[in-house]
């Protein structure tokens, strides 16, 4: 499963990365925050929650707002 990463230019296209990749940083700090961009579908960001608890992890999910707009938002991941 691919996952976008949060922009951080607004004019640049966000990055992928592999949900495979995101395990593999977590087993090393045994903690990770991560930030996804809005243009990911909510099933596959729930999917992805799902896959880490069933490994053992707990994930705090929340959108975060950062402007007025209400498309000016973007997906926080804290993996424990």
């Amino acid at each position: 499963m691919e996952l976008k990463l949060a922009r951080t230019e607004l004019a640049s296209k966000p990055k992928t990365i592999s949900l495979e990749k995101l395990f593999e940083s977590i087993k090393q700090d045994n903690s990770a925050i991560f930030y996804f961009d809005k243009t990911n579908s909510h099933k596959d960001l729930m999917d992805s929650v799902s896959k880490f608890e069933e490994s053992g992890f707990n994930v705090y999910f929340k959108e975060i707002r950062y402007g007025l707009d209400q498309d000016d938002y973007l997906y926080q991941f804290h993996i424990i």
